[in-house]
């Protein structure tokens, strides 16, 4: 089931609801396993906003399961679990075939030879952080800038509108995780300002909240522990310097541990957004990003 075809198609909705799964079926789901199965598993499919081609081009060109078929050559898909057809996988599988490979590359001749996600570590980032890879342009995958700090999606919004983001600023947008959302929104309203301004491929963006398929850039999500939970991201001051390595998996805050010690003992979450009714008693009760926001 880890070898989910979102890998190809580059959701980091993958790292999300897979732990929350797991979570439901008392499994426990380490993110580093997603970066483990993405080294060896080849990126097929290109699709908009960081290909050209969209959802119906993969239908006619053979859609999903002309994806599994092709992956299964090197053995990343298990053809033998039944399905809710009744069928195993390969029975499912037998008359596809490729019928576009520009849409849908072979495994001889992958976009690329791992996946498009990229899970990061690092102060920031104690209990991992997600980006989507296979989006961001070369000239962010390595990134070292000063932090833009928001407490929500709107304040961020407002700031890149207004034109008060520079080139080579870190955005910095806390407390939209699953608890401090609380629900985590998709943070698609920055997203989509910073490409539409043209800085995707000179701004970072990071959050404990999520992201919508269609980003693209440097942008980094379910950063845990969440602000609200008392993660680093909490912590971080407007201008600290924030170090981004993502082919080395690398999330830092670049303060020293004295200096984070200190802020730590002062610390104290922003108020509830919420606090009456079923959106109160979700934030008290659940986790952040990694664990897929399960509830205690």
């Amino acid at each position: 089931m880890v070898n989910d075809i979102s890998y190809n198609t580059m959701s980091s909705y993958t790292v999300l609801h897979l732990p929350a799964i797991a979570h439901e079926a008392d499994i426990q789901l380490n993110l580093d396993l997603f970066d483990e199965i993405s080294a060896k598993t080849p990126r097929l499919t290109k699709l908009s906003p960081s290909g050209k081609y969209h959802m119906e081009d993969l239908h006619y060109a053979g859609g999903i399961p002309a994806i599994m078929k092709e992956l299964s050559k090197l053995s990343l898909i298990n053809e033998e679990c039944i399905s809710i057809t009744g069928k195993t996988v390969e029975e499912n599988l037998r008359n596809y075939k490729i019928r576009n490979v520009d849409v849908i590359h072979t495994v001889e001749n992958p976009y690329s030879f791992k996946g498009g996600l990229a899970i990061l570590h690092g102060n920031l980032a104690m209990d991992g952080a997600v980006v989507k890879e296979s989006a961001v342009a070369k000239e962010m995958l390595v990134h070292e800038g000063p932090a833009r700090v928001f407490n929500s999606e709107e304040e961020a919004s407002q700031a890149i509108f207004a034109g008060k983001i520079k080139k080579g600023d870190v955005i910095v947008i806390r407390y939209e995780g699953p608890k401090g959302g609380p629900g985590m929104r998709e943070m698609l309203s920055p997203t989509a300002a910073i490409a539409g301004m043209g800085l995707d491929k000179d701004v970072a963006l990071l959050t404990d909240g999520r992201f919508s398929g269609a980003t693209r850039g440097a942008s980094i999500g379910h950063i845990s522990p969440e602000a609200m939970e008392g993660g680093i991201i909490g912590i971080v001051e407007e201008n600290d310097t924030i170090f981004i390595d993502i082919p080395n998996k690398i999330l830092e805050l670049k303060v020293d541990n004295e200096e984070i010690e200190r802020r730590k003992l002062k610390f104290k979450p922003i108020n509830p957004k919420v606090t009456k009714g079923y959106l109160s008693r979700y934030a008290k009760l659940v986790t952040s990003a990694n664990t897929g926001a399960a509830l205690k």
